[in-house]
């Protein structure tokens, strides 16, 4: 619990967001968690996270997505919360033109939607740079004939797909300088969203997450990266309780919020 003179959303918001789906061959387990730092401080948890199904049912997509707040901005607390629903809402309309892209392999139309509908998710929210946030969507078909999925970023964090025990970093292309060190985020402080056509396997783990986690698996944190392979490399998914437990797993010098959604592809 946190309270701030002023700030009633800061107040409700809670230090851990928990859920999780199964959908046909695809299970989901997600997590969000304030982070040692914050609770230090005695502020709110400036992650946030949407797990939700969008579009018809002839073009249905599961649709994940998390946000970390720039932790300079005053209010980003709030944008990382109305960026991930407020996107939810505005590929849902997309949702059909998405699985057709997906359908064709149509890398460049993807990016040009997800474009379109960030954007509109921005406009809509009327947010400013106080509430700049980064942002991560995996777009997944329900139908099994569609091998394809997309990833939707802007900012740091990603996706890693665990593959016999190791962890594989994975994501959009930089197309920027790379001279260019700066943290791209929602609302203005980026060029364009990035998007990356997957494919998925049988058996496979995508993890999508904030910095909080991927820094340790991206900076080679050897103890970390083996302990969570274990977890939710095994032959069961974790329940709902054991994944909030094992995504808590605390890292010397990593102490931000952490924010994680897991997908097994399983088989039909």
């Amino acid at each position: 619990m946190y309270k701030r003179q002023g700030d009633h959303f800061a107040a409700l918001t809670p230090a851990v967001l928990l859920d999780g789906a199964q959908v046909g061959r695809l299970t989901v387990r997600a997590a969000s968690i304030r982070g040692d730092s914050h609770n230090w401080e005695g502020s709110c948890r400036q992650d946030s996270m949407t797990v939700t199904r969008v579009g018809p049912p002839d073009a249905e997509l599961l649709l994940l997505a998390v946000a970390d707040g720039v932790g300079s901005a005053a209010r980003s607390h709030e944008g990382s919360y109305h960026v991930t629903h407020r996107a939810a809402l505005h590929l849902d309309r997309e949702a059909e033109n998405i699985h057709a892209a997906l359908t064709a392999r149509d890398e460049g139309e993807l990016r040009a939607i997800a474009n379109k509908a960030i954007a509109g998710a921005v406009s809509d929210l009327r947010i400013g740079p106080e509430h700049a946030t980064t942002l991560h969507v995996l777009l997944v078909p329900v139908d099994t004939a569609v091998p394809g999925r997309v990833l939707f970023s802007v900012g740091d964090g990603g996706l890693f797909v665990l593959r016999e025990g190791q962890w594989h970093e994975t994501g959009p292309v930089d197309e920027g300088s790379l001279l260019d060190t700066r943290t791209e985020a929602l609302p203005h402080a980026y060029r364009s969203v990035k998007a990356r056509l997957l494919y998925g396997d049988p058996g496979q783990v995508l993890l999508l997450g904030t910095d909080g986690i991927t820094n340790p698996l991206t900076q080679k944190d050897p103890a970390f990266a083996r302990h969570l392979a274990r977890a939710w490399g095994g032959p069961a998914v974790p329940s709902l309780s054991d994944f909030l437990w094992q995504a808590q797993t605390r890292v010397k010098s990593y102490d931000d919020d952490r924010t994680v959604i897991c997908l097994w592809e399983g088989t039909e």
